[in-house]
């Protein structure tokens, strides 16, 4: 995920979190503390197209001068968060403290998982928790049997929202002003020939998913594969996340395979409901 770190573009990003539906709270600007912003906008400048950064290549995906982003790859090298070689950088396995310590604190994914492994035991299938971020569906708890060890999403795995029952999930039970926020801040990837990235098609579509409260998604992001997911509510009404399962499509048809892991989810999300 690529990462804009000038104070025009940190002060504009603090003003969009503030937004309505985003969750995150006004931030004074005596408050920010700018060196903190751009050293987790380097950590972020490292992907799957980026593994390894010259401390060039790490300031021109942040805005940042060749000299300052050196300063802090080289201060993360020193807490080992990244390696080099005197001339490329990149993350080490100590970053993952991060990510394990949201998994660990977080209130969500604890409250959910007895429930996961109950939509395992009733679908046979491996069932998520998914919160959004950004453009993406963050998957942060799965439930699964032992032969389902190594397949489907791994925790912390980022899918494009657009593309995955659980992203349609949460994304339909947004206010219309969050959903146009979001909307008009993420364009909309083809990955298969059936992905919806018409966002006249994606807005109706999310239309019919709320007034139906649950979501099938089929071969948007793979093709063979489908994804039954029903968003996470409070007794408020307001949405938390998304649970869902994903499966092979195989010879089971959509009316089949909708019948057969719905009502697991259903019950499994009114459980929640005066949880969370």
């Amino acid at each position: 995920m690529n990462s804009r770190t000038t104070i025009d573009s940190a002060r504009a990003a603090t003003a969009a979190a503030s937004a309505p539906g985003r969750g995150h709270p006004a931030l004074e600007r005596r408050d920010w503390i700018a060196g903190l912003e751009k050293g987790l906008a380097i950590i972020e400048a490292f992907d799957d197209q980026h593994p390894r950064l010259t401390a060039s290549q790490a300031g021109a995906r942040c805005s940042l001068t060749r000299t300052a982003a050196r300063r802090y790859l080289l201060t993360l090298a020193h807490l080992g968060y990244v390696g080099t070689d005197g001339k490329l950088f990149w993350l080490m396995p100590r970053i993952m403290r991060l990510g394990h310590a949201y998994l660990e604190s977080a209130r969500l994914p604890r409250q959910v998982q007895p429930f996961l492994q109950r939509i395992v035991g009733g679908t046979q299938e491996i069932a998520y928790l998914a919160v959004l971020d950004g453009e993406d569906a963050v998957y942060i708890a799965r439930g699964g049997s032992p032969r389902h060890m190594f397949e489907g999403y791994m925790l912390g795995t980022r899918v494009p929202a657009q593309v995955t029952a659980a992203g349609l999930a949460i994304l339909s039970m947004l206010s219309e002003p969050s959903l146009n926020e979001w909307l008009l801040a993420h364009p909309l990837r083809a990955f298969t020939s059936f992905t919806v990235s018409s966002k006249d098609q994606l807005r109706a579509e999310l239309k019919r998913c709320r007034r139906q409260g649950w979501v099938l998604s089929e071969q948007q992001l793979e093709l063979n594969h489908r994804g039954i997911a029903v968003p996470l509510l409070d007794r408020n009404n307001d949405v938390h996340g998304a649970i869902s399962v994903t499966m092979p499509i195989n010879q089971e048809s959509s009316e089949d395979a909708v019948k057969r892991v719905l009502p697991v989810l259903q019950e499994a999300a009114r459980g929640l409901r005066n949880l969370i």
